[in-house]
């Protein structure tokens, strides 16, 4: 069933991911935007919200996210 598409705007590809329904539970992109936003979050107040590092914190956020992504999505 191909119906889970994974992937983010700034740094990776959309691409097609076959799933079983029952294995993995899609993901919709306002979600994943959410939880990087969180992610970025944490970084920023790890640094005390000095400013001049936001971009950077969504990247490295952006690609934690991914990671884990990723390592859950049967290949």
């Amino acid at each position: 069933m191909k119906q889970v598409m994974y992937g983010l705007k700034m740094s990776v590809a959309v691409r097609d991911v076959s799933l079983n329904a029952k294995e993995l539970t899609p993901i919709s992109l306002p979600d994943c935007y959410t939880k990087i936003a969180e992610i970025a979050f944490y970084k920023a107040e790890k640094r005390d919200f000095k400013p001049g590092h936001e971009l950077n914190d969504w990247l490295e956020a952006e690609r934690e996210f991914v990671e884990v992504i990723t390592k859950n999505v049967p290949h």
